[in-house]
């Protein structure tokens, strides 16, 4: 079985969605949480098999497509992406777990367990068309999770959402083309294998045409400013659980790739945009953060958190050593946990008063004990509080990030800070003073089922705040063949310096390099 996890991971979710049609309403509540939970179980059976001691990908399969083409069906798990597939399977359980009774449920988690099926695909393929398949096909259940369940502007918000990213997948896939004809440039043969790709050494020139095709899908994705319109309007108009997926783990995509092939594919591309994007990540951290702290709605305020963290996140990446890309990957599971987190308390807090304007609270700590505890040890894990599991992943970032610029790195660590002051008054606003409203005075604290679903997330946040050995450790590994795998083939002098070299055989490369001219 171990040999075709992979493909279980992907297509269960797919197919219990279809089988969840002939399940009696009454019952799809029970049936989705029965089907996410035993995708859950799997995805940590993958952990429980892999080997820490191996770097490169791990229970790889492949099968033929479209040969002519040189279009197949590989499959494989590394440091790098092990961890993403348990978050995005946990959420998606946690997510169906907690879900309200909402109209229409049976469609909604039908539609999650599609979501989720695309969701582990992209995490997982090993071919750029594949990929790029299980990318587009993400857009469509969440078009559907807006455009159906969300607010008074889901519409727009879903159509804006649509619109943005399939176009910078369509950019990107320009460079997925481009990347199969200079590999039968140099062999003769067709390939859209991305470890096959790793083996091309491309001229500069041409790396930075084809990096910025591959950006503009990413970037979007992210989203980096300033293609960030998108975000706040999706999370604003989604429903709770659109909400903390989007966050917690289709954000990630945009990043993850970023590693998976920007970065290997193009070294010295990397370098040389390396400045422009950490002052494009700067310019995200600190203006949105001051947006979000103009915010009078409660959920803007996560929203535009959850892009200024974001952007921690693609510093560390672009930092180019093992620090910096190890902590970047740490604050991917960090941030889809704390981001899903809080959006899972706003949910709750808008089911009992239908508002989301801070204005209307007041007092709650006082009413509601136990989500106020709840959402002070999330919040303040936001906002990088040490021992806390985004300090770890914000610390290596800005570290690794360190090592090649002191004065971004210092302006990256003032905006954190600009963090820590929105998220605090926008705390004191609702939880601290008198209960003021009328309304507040007899509000229920959480029950048994959101606690079912929270306490889990305070137990990853703290543990892993205090000893993310266990997750940091296979990361590390994978990062480095990651990064010797760029300081090899850097071909300019400046790449070769801004890369670091390392002594550790590359896990990732299998044949010898193939030079395009």
């Amino acid at each position: 079985m171990l040999d075709h996890i992979l493909s279980i991971l992907i297509f269960f979710p797919a197919l219990a969605a279809v089988l969840g049609f002939v399940v009696h309403k009454d019952s799809m509540r029970a049936y989705g949480v029965a089907v996410a939970s035993i995708e859950f179980a799997l995805s940590l059976w993958l952990w429980y098999a892999f080997d820490n001691n191996v770097s490169g990908m791990q229970f790889m399969e492949h099968m033929t497509l479209i040969p002519a083409f040189g279009i197949n069906y590989i499959l494989g798990v590394d440091g790098i992406s092990l961890f993403i597939i348990i978050l995005a399977a946990f959420f998606t359980m946690i997510g169906i777990a907690s879900l309200s009774d909402t109209k229409d449920v049976k469609n909604m988690i039908i539609t999650l367990l599609f979501l989720q099926m695309t969701m582990i695909g992209v995490f997982v393929a090993l071919d750029g068309i594949v990929f790029y398949v299980f990318w587009e096909l993400s857009l469509v259940p969440m078009l559907y999770i807006i455009g159906a369940w969300g607010g008074p502007r889901r519409i727009y918000a879903s159509v804006k959402f649509f619109l943005y990213t399939f176009t910078g997948s369509l950019v990107m896939l320009v460079g997925m083309l481009f990347m199969a004809y200079f590999y039968y440039q140099a062999t003769g043969q067709w390939s859209f294998a991305i470890l096959d790709w790793y083996r091309l050494i491309l001229p500069e020139s041409i790396q930075l045409w084809l990096f910025v095709a591959f950006f503009f899908g990413f970037a979007i994705k992210v989203p980096m400013f300033p293609f960030h319109t998108w975000l706040p309007y999706a999370h604003g108009q989604a429903p709770t659980i659109g909400s903390v997926i989007l966050a917690a783990i289709l954000l990630k995509m945009g990043t993850y790739a970023f590693i998976r092939f920007s970065l290997p594919l193009f070294p010295d591309a990397s370098v040389y945009f390396m400045y422009p994007i950490a002052i494009l990540a700067i310019i995200m951290i600190i203006y949105t953060a001051m947006v979000a702290y103009a915010q009078k709605d409660i959920k803007q305020v996560v929203a535009y958190s959850s892009v200024s963290h974001m952007g921690v996140i693609i510093l560390g990446t672009f930092a180019l050593n093992v620090e910096g890309i190890t902590g970047s990957v740490f604050l991917m599971i960090a941030h889809g946990v704390v981001s899903g987190a809080l959006f899972l308390l706003v949910g709750v807090i808008y089911d009992r008063r239908h508002t989301k304007m801070m204005d209307q609270f007041g007092g709650l700590a006082s009413v509601m004990p136990k989500y106020a505890t709840i959402f002070g040890i999330m919040m303040m894990a936001s906002v990088g509080m040490p021992l806390t599991i985004n300090f770890v992943g914000e610390f290596l970032s800005l570290l690794g990030f360190y090592q090649q610029s002191h004065i971004l790195t210092l302006l990256a660590g003032i905006a954190i800070i600009v963090g820590a002051i929105y998220m605090l008054a926008a705390y004191k606003k609702m939880f601290f003073g008198d209960v003021t409203k009328e309304e507040n005075k007899n509000l229920p604290d959480v029950n048994k089922r959101e606690l079912i679903a929270l306490v889990p997330l305070v137990i990853i946040t703290l543990w892993l705040g205090i000893y993310p050995k266990p997750v940091l450790a296979p990361i590390n590994d994978s990062v480095e063949s990651v990064v010797k795998l760029m300081h090899e083939k850097s071909i300019t002098n400046e790449a070769k310096q801004r890369i670091p070299s390392l002594v550790k055989d590359s896990a990732i490369t299998t044949t010898s390099t193939r030079e395009v001219h």
